[in-house]
């Protein structure tokens, strides 16, 4: 058993392996159907714990049980008795005795993580404050589909340091490919965390001015300004020089690609032009959610 928690808890194996069979799969969807498929989930149940509204992650999990053959149970933290005091611990060694798998999206990623350790069932990472690996991974599969391999990328993330930021520096510790961060300096993610990240052979730049860090990139990725129950001062002030316009992703390659994790908040982050130009795979990103995740399933659940 083995639980999918962060991108920096995987070896490069298991990244191509979960990808290797999400391009397999996705051959024969496309040639035949998703009921051509194996089946690896057939008469087993999933567990889907949100504290955080969603759309992306709830339907894509949802559909992608479906087709490996399984059952959803959705549950709202509202609705179950960690919003009541329950411990995260007891509640993960009760789930563990009626599901095979636990997928959570939460605010602390503590918590995910408490799931994971007190849980005899693997548990998917579906998002925390910290992290969003899921993310990462259909936009890895969705660059190479679209750019080659990620090695041969360079890549600019734009905007806010938030969970998925964090994510795509921990993968620059495993892949060969540069990564610059263009943020407010007031928005940075945690030197502490960079400096690690590059002790770990993560090639990171870091250059707070848009125009220039825009400059030779492959791959654009920006997010929404404001994340889900961030409540910290208004941001958008200091964001409004990050926005990703026509003039800005001009300076950037010719045959860039431009991605968002959604939703966008269009007209603040991301321009209209930009997000529904033929540089955006953005769309293709979300798609590939499900189709990753499905892969993400099979590796928690196989034996070698």
């Amino acid at each position: 058993m083995r639980s999918f928690t962060d991108i920096k808890d995987l070896s490069k194996s298991d990244i191509e392996a979960i990808l290797f069979r999400t391009k397999q799969e996705k051959k024969v969807i496309a040639e035949k159907s998703s009921l051509d498929i194996e089946k690896i989930l057939l008469g087993k149940t999933v567990a889907l714990i949100f504290e955080k509204p969603s759309t992306r992650t709830r339907v894509s999990f949802e559909v992608g049980i479906s087709q490996l053959g399984g059952y959803s149970s959705v549950l709202q933290a509202s609705d179950i008795q960690l919003s009541r005091g329950e411990s995260i611990s007891d509640t993960a060694k009760v789930l563990s005795r009626y599901v095979d798998l636990i997928i959570v999206r939460c605010f602390e990623h503590q918590m995910m993580i408490d799931l994971a350790k007190n849980s005899s069932v693997p548990v998917i990472n579906g998002l925390t404050d910290q992290s969003h690996p899921c993310q990462v991974m259909a936009d890895i599969l969705t660059i190479e589909e679209n750019k080659g391999s990620l090695s041969n990328q360079n890549i600019l993330w734009i905007g806010d340091g938030n969970n998925v930021s964090r994510s795509w520096v921990e993968a620059s510790s495993i892949y060969d490919f540069q990564i610059t961060l263009c943020t407010p300096k007031e928005l940075s993610l945690p030197i502490k965390f960079i400096e690690n990240s590059i002790a770990n052979g993560a090639n990171i730049k870091i250059d707070y001015q848009p125009e220039s860090a825009i400059n030779n990139k492959d791959v654009i990725i920006t997010d929404t300004w404001s994340s889900m129950g961030d409540n910290s001062i208004n941001k958008e002030n200091s964001l409004k020089p990050y926005q990703v316009n026509r003039e800005l992703i001009k300076k950037a390659r010719k045959d860039a690609v431009f991605m968002h994790c959604l939703p966008a908040h269009r007209g603040k982050e991301v321009t209209n032009e930009v997000i529904d130009s033929n540089q955006s795979i953005v769309f293709a990103g979300a798609e590939n959610r499900l189709h990753v995740q499905r892969s993400i399933i099979w590796w928690c659940l196989k034996n070698d």
